[in-house]
């Protein structure tokens, strides 16, 4: 899985809502999580705040230059609106300032984090942003820290971001800002670990990107399950699973109550090379519609329903597929939603 594909969780959220479900049952909060991105085109006001705990406004932008945390001015009115009106159908929702995502530069990041003077810039002026436009929390999205250095940094990041906001709190008697971070599908960036410490320290829960395992434009050859819970034992698979991810923040030393396993509500459509063959791991030819062939979910059902495509739930990976003529869509429904929560 090649992270040059790290603007998927920018798309992901263009398509609307991004679910996340606490992984583990306990004591602990089980948290039910949404992204809402302005380009969805789905008003803040037609989101149904009474189905989550948090939701997160994405996204805030890094300024290359002076290394602030903005919110452009095309965002703005929605951005400083948005607690006011998700909270008029739950008053209890907490509200989260994302910043970053997939499409922002991953460079940029590192440069921040490379400083104590640029990080400090960074903090300072996210929880300015946050307490500005009434957010309850921050959320990171450094996709991704990818060398050791990167890593270190996001320690040094993450632990100085805990130890303002307990200052700014105690400051201004207001109550903590939550701070959570987006984090890889697992502890272990292809050989570069996550400082599980720091991370445990500094965040309040991680959002667990589980997805994007498969994709047209990085697996054209065949078709395979986009998000699958579990891996498949066939020559093709990559092997990598959410159920394998969390197991390894799990065994990095994570408590499992601050993992929160994401879901999401978009697929990718493949070119089959022959429309009888139609299964997990047949032979493709790339994207569909060309693209990346990154489909949202609204989108995936309205051709299930204009092409009265068949549609199967494998459990055996926990994912949904559908099909009709030389076109294959891999992406999650409610059967493997379901069954992720459960």
């Amino acid at each position: 899985m090649p992270m040059a594909y790290s603007k998927s969780f920018s798309f992901l959220i263009s398509i609307l809502l991004f679910i996340f479900h606490n992984f583990h049952v306990s004591t602990a909060q089980k948290i039910k999580g949404g992204y809402w991105f302005p380009g969805s085109s789905f008003a803040v006001s037609d989101i149904n705040s009474t189905l989550y705990t948090h939701l997160f406004c994405a996204f805030a932008d890094l300024n290359a230059s002076t290394y602030q945390v903005t919110i452009s001015s095309s965002n703005a009115p929605q951005f400083s609106t948005f607690t006011q009106t998700v909270q008029k159908k739950n008053p209890s929702v907490k509200t989260l300032l994302s910043i970053g995502g997939g499409a922002s530069n991953p460079s940029t990041f590192s440069a921040m984090a490379s400083q104590a003077g640029r990080r400090k810039t960074f903090i300072d002026s996210s929880i300015q942003l946050a307490r500005s436009n009434n957010f309850h929390g921050l959320d990171m999205d450094w996709e991704y820290p990818s060398t050791s250095t990167d890593m270190t940094n996001y320690g040094f990041l993450i632990r100085e971001w805990r130890t303002a906001l307990v200052n700014e709190a105690r400051n201004s008697g207001k109550q903590i800002l939550l701070l959570v971070g987006a984090v890889f599908y697992s502890s272990n960036y292809y050989s570069l670990n996550y400082t599980i410490q720091d991370v445990i320290n500094a965040f309040d829960f991680v959002n667990v990107m589980a997805y994007d395992f498969y994709g047209p434009n990085w697996y054209p050859n065949f078709t395979a399950p986009p998000a699958a819970l579990y891996a498949l034992n066939h020559p093709a698979a990559n092997r990598v699973s959410g159920d394998m991810g969390i197991r390894d923040w799990i065994g990095s030393g994570m408590p499992a109550s601050k993992l929160v396993l994401g879901v999401p509500f978009y697929g990718y459509a493949w070119r089959l090379l022959n429309s009888n063959n139609r299964g997990l791991f047949d032979r493709a030819n790339g994207s569909a519609f060309g693209g990346d062939g990154s489909m949202g979910y609204s989108q995936i059902r309205e051709f299930v329903s204009q092409n009265r495509a068949a549609c199967t739930f494998n459990s055996t990976v926990v994912s949904d597929y559908c099909s009709s003529g030389t076109t294959w869509i891999g992406y999650d429904d409610v059967q493997s939603v379901s069954a992720k929560v459960a």
